[in-house]
């Protein structure tokens, strides 16, 4: 069984890896934090060609936290997410000057980190390609991964991807999907009114462009949840895809917004992968 919280985001929301419920019978519990961008740390952000800088709250989610809760709860690995949707008031890009040079600048700047910060994996979340074609992405981020793991580094690295994006991901999917061990797949990205058919219906045609990939169902706990929502029918969708074997795991996004309710869903959702 696969769980995975995103944390980190909203940024600065005050919320620590002990706070959210670990059930011990989950086979492996991830925390993916949200983000590592290439782009600067100060204001005006601007792009950097694959150097990457830690954008989470690190005051909280630092070195000896990922260390005390990866020992505290030997199920626990801890990715980091690499893009995301904006830093500060800018939209994040993918670009590369060229692929040689994002990939050198890449792995040295997150192995950097990496090692830092004792992480286990990546999480692919880039969203905008202004000026990037397919291929340039595929390249980069496949030879990102391949040489990350080659190199040690980390044991797992998953993609983010949803429908807008789809040809991106599906560009590196297809010419690295030996190197990716799942998909959290962005159900968010649909409708709030989507139906428990409908949600069956999106995953069929995910896991169906991701031939022979992991897709996970995922929801959101956020102010503006998009997809089938939690409390509307996601359990029976679940349930659904977990009898026809189906099911690889649950994403959430993120535990900054799931603390107001006390982490109810993510308690329910780790209880149903191991009922």
């Amino acid at each position: 069984t696969l769980f995975v919280e995103y944390i980190g985001y909203p940024l600065f929301s005050g919320v620590k890896f002990s706070d959210v419920p670990i059930n011990p019978h989950i086979t492996k519990f991830q925390f993916v934090l949200s983000f590592a961008v290439d782009y600067t740390a100060s204001s005006p952000h601007t792009s950097t060609n694959g150097k990457f800088n830690v954008f989470w709250d690190s005051s909280i989610l630092g070195p000896d936290q990922i260390s005390a809760i990866k020992s505290s709860h030997p199920n626990v690995r801890v990715a980091v997410s690499l893009g995301g949707a904006s830093v500060g008031s800018n939209t994040v890009q993918f670009q590369a000057a060229s692929v040689d040079s994002w990939v050198s600048n890449a792995v040295t700047s997150l192995t950097r980190i990496i090692q830092r910060y004792n992480l286990d994996g990546i999480d692919i979340d880039y969203e905008h390609f202004q000026n990037t074609d397919k291929n340039t992405f595929a390249e980069c981020i496949g030879r990102l991964i391949t040489t990350l793991k080659k190199n040690g580094v980390i044991s797992f690295a998953s993609i983010s991807p949803f429908p807008s994006v789809d040809e991106y991901y599906l560009a590196l999917f297809n010419e690295y999907k030996n190197a990716i061990n799942h998909i959290n797949y962005q159900f968010k990205a649909y409708d709030s009114s989507t139906s428990v058919d409908k949600f069956l219906g999106y995953y069929n045609n995910a896991a169906s462009k991701y031939k022979g990939g992991n897709v996970l169902i995922s929801f959101s706990t956020g102010p503006h949840p998009g997809g089938l929502p939690v409390d509307k029918g996601f359990f029976d969708a679940a349930t659904s895809l977990k009898n026809k074997g189906k099911l690889h795991g649950i994403a959430v996004w993120t535990a900054d917004t799931s603390k107001s309710s006390d982490f109810r869903y993510e308690e329910e959702a780790q209880a149903f992968l191991v009922s």
